[in-house]
């Protein structure tokens, strides 16, 4: 059995060697030797659970991006980081902070598109000043609200889009005001959440279960030794990690099974948050933030067809390219979606926005869904019935959770001590 064993090992390293492979292949391949020498008895489940607690995090291949953010960057500067780089979030370094700080001093957090959402949303509600133009009276109403509640997310509804008027986003982002907010100044508006980080002998398991059951949407993986951030994984990384496996025979016992047949979707039609086409696109953000969700689809004015998604992630082009709503008397979500694609096709530039409604059905198998959400580099995919009316919606965290499951007291005291540790939070 040995025998059979390191040949088979043998073999597969020979195959690795005589034709290129990923690293996230490879990865997978380590997966695989760890699957045929389980107990026979444990569950495929199991097995998996098994297989992820043995690899350390340090295996994960390393994000291209070493982007870090200085917690005296503009907003506009670090808007532009984040959308030149195509990347959703990055750590906020500390300026002030000394040469031989530990990483708990070191970073404030992380900053996201979300996290610049929450201000312009701020400056958007009713009882804030609604023209940028006049920074005393942004200054006074920011100072009002300490720029760390993220709280007062009224409803915005049609009557209300002269709110978001075209030149709206236009005049915001040619203030003063936004060119000279520091991301530090809105720290309160991305540390509703703690700033939770691995160390590089953490394992898969623990950081698929962070990436899954308790929501986090990216984990800085950090060396101890420099106290610097040496690698973040994120969900959608995790997911191209799976698609690179295709092949493999644990990830195509897993990935050969139906959608419906490993609990998928887990959420029914009337559950799904959606926008209206002539709502105002801060609706779509706000509801986003206020639900914690990615995503939102966008239905058809009195029916029931989704005629495209908004994600977080689009907010940026309400900040870098402003100038493409000057001419809507209202950014409605349907005007929103409008101008964005055109923009994108005028400027050649690849985006998730310009592959439509990306949809599925129940019965495609969950290696179909990895492959497409790789292939599309998009966050969420929604079930459809063969109508096109909505039956769910399905994210890479509902994925990575359905791979793994938490062994009872797995966690112990990992997360004692975490702050800052908000009511509500995440995990």
């Amino acid at each position: 059995m040995a025998m059979a064993m390191a040949s088979v090992q043998l073999e597969r390293q020979t195959s690795i060697q005589d034709s290129p492979r990923s690293p996230e292949a490879k990865l997978g391949m380590q997966v695989e030797d760890l699957w045929d020498v389980q107990e026979p008895e444990l569950s495929p489940n199991e097995k998996l659970n098994a297989c992820f607690e043995s690899i350390p995090v340090s295996a994960f291949p390393i994000s291209p991006q070493g982007i870090e953010i200085k917690s005296d960057a503009s907003l506009a500067e670090a808007v532009q980081i984040l959308a030149q780089n195509k990347i959703l979030s990055a750590p906020v370094v500390d300026v002030d902070a000394p040469e031989d700080a530990t990483w708990m001093d070191r970073y404030i957090g992380i900053v996201e598109f979300a996290g610049i959402a929450v201000w312009i949303l701020q400056q958007s509600e009713p009882s804030s000043p609604r023209s940028p133009s006049s920074p005393n009276g942004a200054e006074f109403a920011i100072t009002a609200n300490g720029m760390v509640s993220a709280a007062g997310l009224g409803a915005l509804g049609p009557e209300d889009a002269s709110i978001t008027s075209g030149d709206f986003f236009e005049a915001l982002t040619s203030s003063e005001f936004y060119k000279n907010t520091k991301v530090r100044d809105i720290s309160g508006s991305f540390r509703w959440a703690p700033f939770l980080a691995l160390q590089k002998s953490n394992t898969f398991l623990t950081m698929l279960l962070l990436l899954s059951k308790y929501k986090m949407k990216s984990i800085p993986v950090l060396d101890l030794g420099d106290g610097k951030i040496d690698n973040i994984i994120t969900q959608s990384a995790v997911i191209h990690m799976l698609a690179e496996c295709t092949g493999l025979h644990w990830f195509e016992s897993w990935g050969s099974k139906k959608l419906s047949e490993i609990g998928l979707p887990t959420m029914s039609p009337e559950h799904i948050i959606t926008v209206y086409e002539d709502e105002p696109v801060l609706q779509a953000f706000k509801l986003m933030r206020k639900k914690r969700i990615g995503g939102i689809p966008v239905i058809e004015c009195g029916g029931k067809k989704a005629t495209g998604n908004i994600s977080l992630r689009d907010v940026q082009f309400l900040l870098t390219a402003p100038d493409i709503y000057r001419d809507y008397r209202s950014i409605t979500a349907k005007n929103f979606l409008i101008a964005v694609r055109n923009y994108l096709e005028k400027h050649e530039k690849r985006s998730p926005m310009l592959s439509g409604m990306i949809t599925c059905k129940r019965d495609e198998t969950v290696k179909e869904l990895i492959q497409k959400l790789d292939s599309e580099k998009i966050q969420r995919v929604y079930v459809t019935d063969e109508d096109g009316n909505l039956e769910g919606v399905i994210t890479l965290r509902d994925i990575i959770s359905r791979l793994v499951h938490e062994p009872r007291g797995y966690f112990g005291d990992f997360f004692d001590g975490v702050l800052p540790l908000p009511e509500n939070s995440r995990v």
